[in-house]
């Protein structure tokens, strides 16, 4: 792996909401999101093997190979937790220009992952977060196990390009990052010229983006050595209803 060119800016644990409300997203260490969603690093760990058995994404329109991913929805009431019907994943035009229109039927989550206890714990402080931010509701979870690899000679961790993604809050856990240079985060204001750029590389560092306010995008990555790959988690929080029952969602 190689050496981030710009180290992340990471709030402090009692800053976390003040910081969100500020600047409309925040970096978290994986020290720092296992003190505050109480997720022994142990259990988090024991999620990570999980990351090795995703199918292709089938849904590349740039014809890619190098995306795996699996995607499993839940909903958030209080603190009761429920899997949600699998579901396809959909996303309007207005937030992804490559993707956006097309219902995306992802294989789900394996129920290894979504039985343990320590995926509902740190889904219901993604909640808390979320609810600290935007006020108290239940919260239509969309959840992606991603794995970005260089199949291609180069992996594309966004290709829709900056983008917002049409939710209240966006969660990206960085888990693993092997054999690649590149994979740069750059987030920007959605209605100004403010931006910050930095590469995540710590197992179960986190960034969280208050999605009205930030867009966000990931440079491509190149191989360095063998296997090369960059592992990530995305949770997506959003009122209301999942993305595309509230709205005519067309069938493509």
């Amino acid at each position: 792996m190689t050496s981030p060119s710009f180290l992340p800016p990471v709030t402090a644990p009692a800053q976390l909401d003040a910081t969100l409300q500020r600047q409309g997203y925040a970096v978290l260490d994986a020290a720092t999101v296992g003190q505050l969603s109480g997720c022994a690093p142990q259990a988090l760990q024991a999620l990570l093997p999980y990351w090795d058995d995703l199918p292709p994404d089938n849904f590349l329109k740039d014809g890619g190979r190098y995306r795996r991913r699996r995607h499993s929805c839940f909903v958030l009431d209080g603190e009761r937790l429920t899997q949600a019907p699998h579901r396809a994943h959909w996303q309007p035009l207005e937030y992804n220009a490559l993707h956006g229109g097309m219902q995306r039927l992802f294989e789900p989550m394996a129920p290894a992952v979504v039985q343990q206890p320590v995926w509902a714990q740190l889904l219901r402080w993604l909640g808390h977060v979320t609810s600290a931010l935007k006020g108290a509701r239940p919260w239509y979870i969309e959840a992606h196990q991603f794995r970005i690899d260089t199949t291609d000679g180069i992996g594309r961790p966004t290709p829709e390009g900056a983008h917002r993604d049409g939710v209240d809050l966006v969660a990206v856990f960085l888990l693993a990052r092997r054999g690649v240079k590149g994979g740069e985060t750059r987030v920007f204001e959605a209605g100004g010229p403010n931006g910050q750029r930095f590469t995540l590389a710590e197992p179960w560092s986190l960034l969280l983006l208050d999605d009205a306010r930030v867009i966000h995008e990931t440079t491509p990555i190149q191989p360095v050595a063998q296997p090369a790959y960059r592992d990530t988690l995305v949770v997506t929080l959003r009122a209301g209803a999942f993305q595309g029952e509230d709205a005519a969602a067309p069938a493509v």
